[in-house]
């Protein structure tokens, strides 16, 4: 797409509550019309895209802003301590009521998507959302760069990205090489925060035995969970 479809799609996004997602598009169109900017001659043309960057940068920074006044004003609805090698875990059982009608978008901040464990864990929080959050129409996943194998770790994603878009939605994967934070924003308003990130699983041993599949009957690592409750940040 070019600059104008990008930015009107931001518009809309913005105007039905996707907000993530318009801060993204924004991002985005930006960056086409700064190209622009410095291949215009024309004066008088490089003057009105200056305006239109200056206006969109606006409307980025006001997302920004919102997402993060959201995040501070947080009160804490449940604190879920989990002992080693217990059970009863799964993303499921911890957080599954907050996966509803409401979330268009999720936010997720996880450091290491690195190894197949990682991605198949992933995958299971997916499978969740898709199935309860009928109207999910974004995620943005923010991650570090894999180091040693960066090419599998596009693939990975790509493989996920595609599967997505052909149910209607669309992943952005941000790389941040200092990323340490973990947690999910939910675009109902809730933040839930997991000590360990979504690693916090071990594997089954012998590997064919319960917990394969279903993560109640996974042994765990020790990790603390907390989940806010702030405002919807449509």
């Amino acid at each position: 797409m070019n600059a104008k479809d990008i930015l009107m799609k931001a518009v809309q996004c913005d105007k039905d509550g996707r907000i993530l997602e318009a801060q993204d598009l924004y991002q985005d169109g930006i960056q086409i019309l700064m190209e622009l900017v410095g291949d215009e001659k024309d004066t008088a043309k490089k003057k009105v895209y200056l305006e239109r960057i200056k206006e969109y940068i606006d409307r980025a920074e006001q997302i920004k802003l919102r997402v993060q006044k959201h995040m501070e004003s947080g009160e804490i609805v449940a604190n879920i301590p989990i002992d080693d090698n217990s059970t009863g875990h799964s993303y499921k059982s911890l957080f599954g009521k907050y996966l509803n009608g409401a979330v268009k978008e999720i936010l997720i901040d996880e450091p290491y998507f690195t190894e197949r464990y990682q991605f198949q864990n992933f995958i299971v929080l997916l499978e969740l959302a898709v199935k309860q959050c009928k109207n999910l129409k974004y995620v943005r996943v923010v991650t570090k760069p894999d180091p040693k194998n960066p090419a599998g770790q596009n693939s990975m994603m790509k493989n996920i990205k595609d599967d997505l878009t052909q149910r209607g939605i669309t992943l952005s994967i941000k790389f941040e090489a200092t990323l340490h934070d973990r947690k999910i924003i939910l675009s109902n308003g809730y933040i839930i925060k997991i000590g360990r990130g979504l690693h916090f699983f071990k594997p089954t041993n012998p590997q064919y035995t319960l917990g394969l599949c279903d993560y109640d009957y996974r042994n765990c690592l020790q990790t603390d969970v907390d989940i806010c409750r702030t405002k919807t940040f449509s």
